[in-house]
Protein backbone atom coordinates (compact mmCIF):
# COMPACT_ATOMS: atom_id res chain seq x y z
CA UNK A 1 0.00 0.00 0.00
CA UNK A 2 2.90 2.43 1.07
CA UNK A 3 5.07 1.44 -2.44
CA UNK A 4 1.46 2.31 -4.56
CA UNK A 5 1.05 5.47 -2.72
CA UNK A 6 5.01 6.48 -3.11
CA UNK A 7 4.28 5.64 -6.84
CA UNK A 8 0.93 8.05 -7.03
CA UNK A 9 3.13 10.63 -5.63
CA UNK A 10 5.68 10.56 -7.55
CA UNK A 11 3.17 10.44 -10.82
CA UNK A 12 0.88 13.50 -9.72
CA UNK A 13 3.55 15.94 -10.75
CA UNK A 14 4.40 14.78 -13.65
CA UNK A 15 0.70 14.31 -14.49
CA UNK A 16 0.19 18.10 -13.79
CA UNK A 17 3.35 19.34 -15.96
CA UNK A 18 2.37 16.96 -18.74
CA UNK A 19 0.22 19.09 -20.67
CA UNK A 20 1.84 21.62 -20.36
CA UNK A 21 5.30 19.98 -21.66
CA UNK A 22 3.41 18.73 -24.38
CA UNK A 23 1.64 22.18 -25.39
CA UNK A 24 5.39 23.94 -24.92
CA UNK A 25 6.95 20.45 -27.62
CA UNK A 26 4.26 21.24 -29.95
CA UNK A 27 3.70 25.20 -29.73
CA UNK A 28 7.81 25.94 -29.26
CA UNK A 29 10.03 23.43 -30.20
CA UNK A 30 7.69 22.25 -33.02
CA UNK A 31 7.12 25.34 -34.72
CA UNK A 32 10.62 26.34 -34.87
CA UNK A 33 11.57 22.91 -36.28
CA UNK A 34 9.12 23.51 -38.90
CA UNK A 35 10.28 27.42 -39.39
CA UNK A 36 13.76 25.42 -39.86
CA UNK A 37 12.21 23.06 -42.70
CA UNK A 38 10.19 26.11 -44.31
CA UNK A 39 14.14 28.28 -44.21
CA UNK A 40 15.53 25.45 -46.21
CA UNK A 41 12.62 25.02 -48.82
CA UNK A 42 11.30 26.91 -52.13
CA UNK A 43 8.48 28.36 -51.00
CA UNK A 44 8.85 31.95 -52.07
CA UNK A 45 5.79 32.51 -53.69
CA UNK A 46 1.83 31.95 -52.72
CA UNK A 47 1.67 28.50 -53.58
CA UNK A 48 2.94 25.97 -50.96
CA UNK A 49 6.43 24.29 -52.25
CA UNK A 50 8.47 23.07 -50.02
CA UNK A 51 10.97 21.14 -52.22
CA UNK A 52 14.44 21.22 -50.47
CA UNK A 53 16.73 24.11 -51.34
CA UNK A 54 19.54 23.45 -49.26
CA UNK A 55 21.21 26.99 -47.57
CA UNK A 56 20.27 29.13 -50.98
CA UNK A 57 17.70 31.19 -48.63
CA UNK A 58 20.15 31.93 -46.47
CA UNK A 59 23.26 32.77 -48.97
CA UNK A 60 20.93 35.28 -50.62
CA UNK A 61 20.26 36.52 -47.39
CA UNK A 62 23.74 37.16 -47.01
CA UNK A 63 24.33 38.82 -50.54
CA UNK A 64 21.29 40.96 -49.90
CA UNK A 65 22.00 44.45 -49.57
CA UNK A 66 18.91 44.82 -47.27
CA UNK A 67 19.76 42.04 -44.54
CA UNK A 68 23.10 43.43 -44.43
CA UNK A 69 21.88 46.87 -43.51
CA UNK A 70 20.24 45.20 -41.06
CA UNK A 71 22.69 43.21 -39.32
CA UNK A 72 24.55 46.62 -38.79
CA UNK A 73 21.80 48.02 -37.56
CA UNK A 74 21.16 45.72 -34.84
CA UNK A 75 24.81 45.71 -33.77
CA UNK A 76 24.86 49.40 -33.61
CA UNK A 77 21.32 49.65 -31.82
CA UNK A 78 21.84 46.74 -29.24
CA UNK A 79 25.28 48.07 -28.12
CA UNK A 80 23.68 51.92 -27.77
CA UNK A 81 20.60 50.50 -26.67
CA UNK A 82 22.40 48.26 -23.70
CA UNK A 83 25.22 50.73 -22.54
CA UNK A 84 22.35 53.90 -22.83
CA UNK A 85 19.71 51.89 -21.11
CA UNK A 86 22.17 50.71 -18.26
CA UNK A 87 23.89 53.94 -17.55
CA UNK A 88 20.46 55.85 -17.52
CA UNK A 89 19.23 53.37 -15.11
CA UNK A 90 22.20 53.13 -12.63
CA UNK A 91 22.27 56.92 -12.76
CA UNK A 92 18.40 56.99 -11.60
CA UNK A 93 18.58 54.25 -9.44
CA UNK A 94 21.59 56.60 -7.25
CA UNK A 95 19.10 59.58 -7.67
CA UNK A 96 16.74 57.82 -5.69
CA UNK A 97 18.52 55.74 -3.51
CA UNK A 98 19.45 58.97 -1.77
CA UNK A 99 15.93 58.81 -0.23
CA UNK A 100 14.78 61.94 -1.41
CA UNK A 101 11.61 63.88 -0.92
CA UNK A 102 8.89 62.06 -3.00
CA UNK A 103 10.93 59.09 -4.07
CA UNK A 104 7.80 56.90 -4.50
CA UNK A 105 6.38 59.88 -6.69
CA UNK A 106 9.70 59.86 -8.76
CA UNK A 107 10.17 55.90 -8.92
CA UNK A 108 6.65 55.81 -10.38
CA UNK A 109 7.25 58.59 -12.89
CA UNK A 110 10.36 56.03 -14.44
CA UNK A 111 8.84 53.22 -14.51
CA UNK A 112 6.01 54.37 -16.07
CA UNK A 113 7.10 54.15 -19.43
CA UNK A 114 7.24 50.47 -19.11
CA UNK A 115 3.40 50.11 -18.95
CA UNK A 116 2.91 51.76 -23.07
CA UNK A 117 3.69 49.51 -25.52
CA UNK A 118 6.42 49.96 -27.81
CA UNK A 119 4.31 51.02 -30.65
CA UNK A 120 2.80 53.69 -28.76
CA UNK A 121 6.32 54.89 -27.85
CA UNK A 122 7.40 54.56 -31.93
CA UNK A 123 4.14 57.00 -32.49
CA UNK A 124 5.01 59.33 -29.91
CA UNK A 125 8.86 59.58 -30.59
CA UNK A 126 8.11 59.90 -34.00
CA UNK A 127 6.37 63.24 -33.36
CA UNK A 128 8.67 64.71 -30.76
CA UNK A 129 11.29 63.75 -33.15
CA UNK A 130 10.20 64.57 -36.88
CA UNK A 131 11.95 67.47 -38.17
CA UNK A 132 8.69 69.54 -38.55
CA UNK A 133 7.39 68.94 -35.22
CA UNK A 134 8.07 68.39 -31.85
CA UNK A 135 11.41 69.55 -30.03
CA UNK A 136 12.86 70.94 -33.03
CA UNK A 137 10.08 73.90 -33.28
CA UNK A 138 11.46 74.28 -29.78
CA UNK A 139 15.08 74.61 -31.21
CA UNK A 140 13.78 77.30 -34.03
CA UNK A 141 12.29 79.35 -31.17
CA UNK A 142 15.92 79.10 -29.53
CA UNK A 143 17.18 80.88 -32.38
CA UNK A 144 18.90 77.10 -33.90
CA UNK A 145 18.93 77.02 -37.75
CA UNK A 146 20.72 74.03 -38.20
CA UNK A 147 17.87 71.73 -36.41
CA UNK A 148 18.86 68.00 -36.66
CA UNK A 149 17.09 65.57 -39.25
CA UNK A 150 16.56 62.61 -36.80
CA UNK A 151 15.28 59.72 -37.65
CA UNK A 152 15.27 60.74 -41.66
CA UNK A 153 19.09 61.51 -42.37
CA UNK A 154 20.61 58.85 -44.29
CA UNK A 155 24.21 59.72 -43.01
CA UNK A 156 26.70 56.51 -41.26
CA UNK A 157 29.83 57.76 -39.10
CA UNK A 158 32.31 56.70 -40.11
CA UNK A 159 31.54 55.08 -43.94
CA UNK A 160 33.61 52.04 -43.86
CA UNK A 161 32.95 49.57 -46.82
CA UNK A 162 31.97 46.34 -45.88
CA UNK A 163 30.53 44.15 -48.62
CA UNK A 164 27.63 46.39 -49.94
CA UNK A 165 26.95 48.70 -47.26
CA UNK A 166 28.52 51.25 -45.39
CA UNK A 167 29.56 50.02 -41.97
CA UNK A 168 29.21 52.73 -39.52
CA UNK A 169 26.63 54.32 -36.60
CA UNK A 170 23.34 55.44 -39.17
CA UNK A 171 22.22 58.90 -37.11
CA UNK A 172 18.74 57.97 -37.76
CA UNK A 173 19.36 55.33 -35.51
CA UNK A 174 20.25 57.33 -32.68
CA UNK A 175 16.44 58.24 -32.65
CA UNK A 176 15.26 55.06 -32.44
CA UNK A 177 17.68 54.48 -29.40
CA UNK A 178 16.48 57.81 -27.59
CA UNK A 179 13.12 56.00 -27.72
CA UNK A 180 14.18 52.69 -26.61
CA UNK A 181 16.21 53.57 -23.84
CA UNK A 182 13.43 55.83 -22.56
CA UNK A 183 11.22 53.05 -22.26
CA UNK A 184 13.41 50.67 -20.92
CA UNK A 185 15.75 52.81 -18.21
CA UNK A 186 12.75 52.60 -15.46
CA UNK A 187 12.60 48.85 -16.04
CA UNK A 188 16.80 49.17 -15.53
CA UNK A 189 16.29 51.77 -12.67
CA UNK A 190 14.11 49.47 -10.76
CA UNK A 191 16.92 46.52 -11.02
CA UNK A 192 19.30 48.61 -9.87
CA UNK A 193 17.59 50.40 -6.73
CA UNK A 194 16.45 47.03 -5.86
CA UNK A 195 20.57 45.85 -5.81
CA UNK A 196 21.66 48.94 -4.31
CA UNK A 197 18.99 48.64 -1.41
CA UNK A 198 20.50 45.02 -0.07
CA UNK A 199 24.20 46.53 -0.45
CA UNK A 200 24.58 47.53 3.57
CA UNK A 201 25.49 50.60 5.02
CA UNK A 202 28.48 49.35 7.12
CA UNK A 203 30.12 48.50 3.75
CA UNK A 204 29.52 51.92 2.64
CA UNK A 205 30.40 53.87 5.58
CA UNK A 206 33.47 51.67 6.53
CA UNK A 207 34.62 52.49 2.90
CA UNK A 208 34.14 56.04 3.45
CA UNK A 209 35.63 55.81 7.05
CA UNK A 210 39.24 54.54 5.30
CA UNK A 211 39.40 57.90 3.00
CA UNK A 212 37.13 56.76 -0.48
CA UNK A 213 35.43 59.63 -1.95
CA UNK A 214 31.55 58.99 -3.00
CA UNK A 215 33.22 58.11 -6.76
CA UNK A 216 35.07 55.67 -5.04
CA UNK A 217 32.23 53.92 -3.14
CA UNK A 218 30.25 54.05 -6.16
CA UNK A 219 33.09 52.11 -8.21
CA UNK A 220 35.11 50.33 -5.68
CA UNK A 221 32.12 49.00 -3.59
CA UNK A 222 28.92 49.36 -5.52
CA UNK A 223 29.12 48.59 -9.16
CA UNK A 224 31.30 44.95 -7.92
CA UNK A 225 28.01 44.13 -5.88
CA UNK A 226 25.82 44.87 -9.24
CA UNK A 227 27.25 43.08 -11.00
CA UNK A 228 24.78 39.76 -11.22
CA UNK A 229 21.97 42.71 -11.94
CA UNK A 230 24.44 44.25 -14.47
CA UNK A 231 24.92 40.65 -16.24
CA UNK A 232 20.81 39.80 -16.31
CA UNK A 233 20.14 43.39 -17.33
CA UNK A 234 22.84 43.05 -20.62
CA UNK A 235 20.34 39.83 -21.28
CA UNK A 236 17.67 41.10 -21.02
CA UNK A 237 18.08 43.92 -23.20
CA UNK A 238 20.09 42.13 -25.56
CA UNK A 239 17.31 40.41 -25.84
CA UNK A 240 14.81 42.69 -26.76
CA UNK A 241 17.58 44.55 -29.28
CA UNK A 242 17.86 41.87 -31.34
CA UNK A 243 14.14 40.91 -31.60
CA UNK A 244 12.86 44.41 -31.75
CA UNK A 245 9.86 45.02 -34.20
CA UNK A 246 7.13 46.84 -33.10
CA UNK A 247 8.95 50.61 -32.03
CA UNK A 248 10.86 50.78 -35.31
CA UNK A 249 7.73 49.70 -37.58
CA UNK A 250 5.38 52.34 -35.87
CA UNK A 251 7.84 55.15 -35.40
CA UNK A 252 10.37 54.93 -39.11
CA UNK A 253 9.86 51.94 -40.96
CA UNK A 254 12.94 50.73 -42.53
CA UNK A 255 13.43 54.21 -43.82
CA UNK A 256 15.72 55.62 -46.19
CA UNK A 257 18.51 53.31 -47.91
CA UNK A 258 16.94 51.17 -44.91
CA UNK A 259 19.71 52.85 -42.16
CA UNK A 260 16.71 51.83 -39.26
CA UNK A 261 15.64 49.00 -40.63
CA UNK A 262 16.25 45.88 -38.27
CA UNK A 263 15.73 41.65 -38.82
CA UNK A 264 12.27 41.96 -37.79
CA UNK A 265 10.51 44.85 -39.96
CA UNK A 266 12.53 42.85 -42.92
CA UNK A 267 10.92 39.19 -41.87
CA UNK A 268 7.27 40.78 -41.50
CA UNK A 269 7.42 42.81 -45.19
CA UNK A 270 9.06 39.75 -46.56
CA UNK A 271 6.71 36.95 -44.85
CA UNK A 272 3.36 38.73 -45.26
CA UNK A 273 3.68 41.05 -47.91
CA UNK A 274 6.55 39.56 -50.04
CA UNK A 275 4.82 36.27 -49.98
CA UNK A 276 8.54 34.71 -49.67
CA UNK A 277 7.61 32.54 -46.76
CA UNK A 278 11.26 30.67 -47.03
CA UNK A 279 13.15 33.42 -46.62
CA UNK A 280 10.66 34.82 -43.81
CA UNK A 281 11.90 31.89 -42.17
CA UNK A 282 15.47 32.26 -42.69
CA UNK A 283 15.53 35.84 -41.30
CA UNK A 284 13.47 34.21 -38.16
CA UNK A 285 16.09 31.24 -37.79
CA UNK A 286 18.98 33.48 -38.08
CA UNK A 287 17.51 35.95 -35.44
CA UNK A 288 16.53 32.81 -33.27
CA UNK A 289 20.15 32.39 -33.53
CA UNK A 290 21.49 35.31 -32.60
CA UNK A 291 19.56 35.39 -29.49
CA UNK A 292 20.58 32.01 -28.54
CA UNK A 293 24.17 33.10 -28.99
CA UNK A 294 23.32 35.72 -26.00
CA UNK A 295 21.16 33.45 -24.20
CA UNK A 296 22.88 30.09 -23.99
CA UNK A 297 26.00 30.64 -22.38
CA UNK A 298 24.12 32.64 -19.48
CA UNK A 299 22.28 29.83 -18.72
CA UNK A 300 25.03 27.25 -18.95
CA UNK A 301 27.11 29.81 -16.46
CA UNK A 302 24.25 29.87 -14.20
CA UNK A 303 23.64 26.12 -14.48
CA UNK A 304 27.50 25.54 -13.26
CA UNK A 305 26.99 28.30 -10.64
CA UNK A 306 24.09 26.41 -9.28
CA UNK A 307 26.02 22.91 -9.12
CA UNK A 308 29.15 24.61 -7.50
Amino acid sequence: MNAFRSKSEKLVPIAMLLPSLIAIAIFVYGFIAWTGYVSLSEWNTLVKNLTFAGFSNYAFLFQDFRFQSDLRNTVMFTALFIAGGMFVGLFLAVMVDRKIKGEAFFRNIFVFPMALSFVVTGVVWQWILNPTTGVNLLLKSLGVTNVPNWFISTEIIPKISMGQINFGLPVAIIAVVIAAIWQTSGFAMAMYLAGLRNISDELREAARVDGATEWQVLRKVILPQLKPITMSLIIILAHISLKIFDLVYAMTGPGAMFVTDVPGVYMFETTFRGNHYAQGAGIAMIMLLLVSLLIIPYLISNLRKGED
